[in-house]
């Protein structure tokens, strides 16, 4: 029907408990009774969240009378039939200071969309307006609204810019992919290539640099944006937005990042940003941007370049794809590649970073087990629900990811002399499968088998053994041999002369315990397990996490030392001997000259 939406209207009612009114009115609901959902997950976090759990009341109304509404699955909920329009009213518990939920208190609310808004059942394509309400307390009546959501152009309730009242969205999938801050935040604005981008912080941030900030930022941006339209320099998110939006939470220790088609949400800790007066920010402030990068680069690949799975998501149920190694990992390895493009780094910082990585993965046994295709298509099971045992028994699509790109990068600037590069397969891919993605309802996402085809026509180069070797299999990438051809040296190098125990500690409440334990390792080997709080070690008691490096170091590899822990409430001794320091880190640097041949 003409003009038909769905309405909701959102309310920040209780900010001391942490909820939020909603009220959803549906114009003709179905005669045979409405079905509503809640999604079971939230795209960009693969793992089912059971939204529907923060739902603490829910009726239905229409013309005036009550109609019955019930529990019909985890995440649905069956209404009887009626004639006029239908009205929801639920309430949702709104405290996960996350990037993936909702949290609401005196200083702010947060929410993404697909913990709060219900699907009607059926008419997910219909438009939907959203109508954002102030929270009832006086002080904060001020607060203002910052998202990409559009604003109702033209509706008589059409919310000014950053104002509350009336925004639009063409359908349910667009309508929960717009997160949304209500606060008081410290906002600042900058245009990439005539662009409107928006950096919002909340939380406590003292002196925080903005200006730095958004010189650094506006780099990312400006080189990301030429990176895929280099003849244009269209940014991708007009399709859905008119501005793109970076929400950060700020907290003491936060990190993450969630990609939105015209927004990022993001969690920094307040020692990684700059503050005014301090020229020196520090690696952290690197480590910030590097996840900047990485959401923005989301905005091209994943949130328009999909996987076939995801195209269109299905929010009720995992969406299994063997792909996450391109999607994950290839923005893995252009987050900082595209810091050293745009000059924010140095190239003896980038290759650091890249040090970083190689040593992270090298440092994972769980590698010679899991494939990171195996681990993209399990991420629902496995990745996103890590134990004790996973760094023996898992290993990374972002990190393994990102060596698979680099290796792939090395290797067709090898066989192409330079004339070719990974540059040219993403920009194929935008151009094939992103840059109409949503327009003209050409949602067509990458199958499965598409990537060596892809790469064979972007550059000329035949990459299917290299997948089947490295992405498919589980050998290590040949970083070595690849990087020498580029002038750059790999070398490897203890982390530390100590002897080893080959495990894994944390602090946890006063005491010293493991949380893993390195297979095949010195630990393994004496019997000690994840979980073990450590006591002593040849009668010296480990205080801490330092105290054990400290212990250790009176001692070499090989030596026979007495371990006490309380496993549960039982105190148990066990001897180990000590190992090797074989844990290595990867440093990289530019040769002076090539090779000889």
């Amino acid at each position: 029907m003409k003009n038909e939406y769905v309405l909701y209207t959102v309310t920040p009612c209780d900010l001391a408990g942490h909820r939020l009114d909603i009220s959803l009115t549906i114009q003709n609901p179905d005669p045979g009774g409405q079905l509503l959902a809640m999604p079971a997950w939230i795209p960009g976090s693969y793992l089912i969240r059971d939204f529907s759990r923060q739902v603490e009341t829910i009726r239905a109304h229409s013309a005036g009378q009550t109609v019955a509404i019930s529990k019909s699955s985890t995440h649905a909920w069956q209404c009887a039939p009626c004639d006029g329009p239908l009205t929801i009213d639920y309430t949702i518990y709104a405290w996960d200071l996350s990037v993936r939920s909702a949290h609401v208190d005196e200083t702010h609310a947060f929410f993404n969309g697909t913990s709060v808004y219900l699907s009607v059942k059926g008419q997910e394509q219909l438009p939907c307006h959203v109508r954002l309400c102030p929270p009832p307390r006086t002080q904060a009546r001020s607060w203002r609204v910052y998202t990409s959501l559009p604003e109702a152009t033209g509706h008589p309730q059409a919310a000014r810019r950053y104002g509350f009242g009336m925004y639009v969205a063409p359908n349910y999938d667009a309508l929960v992919d717009h997160p949304v801050e209500m606060g008081l935040p410290q906002v600042a604005r900058f245009r990439a290539h005539g662009a409107q981008h928006e950096l919002v912080f909340t939380g406590v941030a003292p002196n925080l640099d903005l200006k730095r900030i958004v010189a650094d930022v506006k780099r990312i941006c400006a080189t990301q944006i030429t990176f895929f339209e280099p003849e244009s320099n269209k940014v991708p998110f007009l399709d859905s937005s008119d501005r793109y939006v970076f929400m950060t939470m700020v907290t003491d220790d936060g990190y993450g990042g969630l990609e939105h088609r015209a927004s990022t949400a993001l969690m920094a800790g307040r020692r990684d940003l700059p503050v005014v007066g301090r020229a020196d920010a520090g690696a952290g402030y690197q480590t910030f941007l590097g996840l900047v990068s990485h959401e923005y680069f989301h905005t091209w690949n994943i949130k328009r370049i999909k996987p076939a799975a995801f195209a269109p998501y299905r929010f009720d149920r995992p969406n299994h794809t063997s792909l996450l190694w391109v999607f994950e990992g290839f923005t893995s390895y252009y987050d900082d590649l595209m810091l050293l493009r745009s000059g924010v780094v140095t190239e003896t910082d980038y290759l650091r970073m890249l040090g970083k990585a190689i040593t992270s993965v090298h440092g994972t046994p769980g590698r010679t087990k899991q494939s990171v295709a195996e681990s993209s298509f399990d991420t629902w099971t496995r990745f996103y629900k890590q134990d004790e045992n996973s760094p023996n028994a898992l290993v990374s699509y972002y990190t393994k990811g990102s060596l698979i790109a680099l290796g792939l990068d090395l290797l067709i600037r090898n066989e192409t002399d330079g004339q070719r590069s990974l540059d040219d397969v993403m920009q194929l891919m935008w151009t094939r499968f992103g840059r109409d993605f949503y327009q003209n309802g050409s949602e067509q996402g990458v199958p499965e088998d598409a990537m060596p085809q892809i790469i064979l026509e972007a550059t000329g180069v035949d990459v299917s053994s290299f997948i089947e070797q490295y992405v498919m299999g589980r050998e290590d990438v040949p970083l070595h041999t690849l990087f020498a051809t580029q002038n750059i040296a790999m070398n490897w190098a203890p982390i530390s002369a100590l002897p080893t125990l080959d495990l894994r500690v944390r602090a946890e409440h006063g005491e010293t315990r493991i949380s893993t334990v390195l297979e095949n390792g010195a630990a393994h080997a004496a019997g000690l397990s994840a979980g073990d709080s450590l006591v002593a070690i040849n009668g010296l008691r480990v205080s801490d996490p330092l105290s054990l490096d400290r212990l250790l170091a009176a001692y070499r590899p090989g030596d026979k030392v007495k371990v006490h822990v309380f496993r549960r409430d039982e105190l148990r001794v066990f001897t180990a001997v000590l190992g090797e320091p074989v844990a290595t880190q990867c440093t990289l640097e530019r040769m002076e000259e090539l090779p000889a041949s």
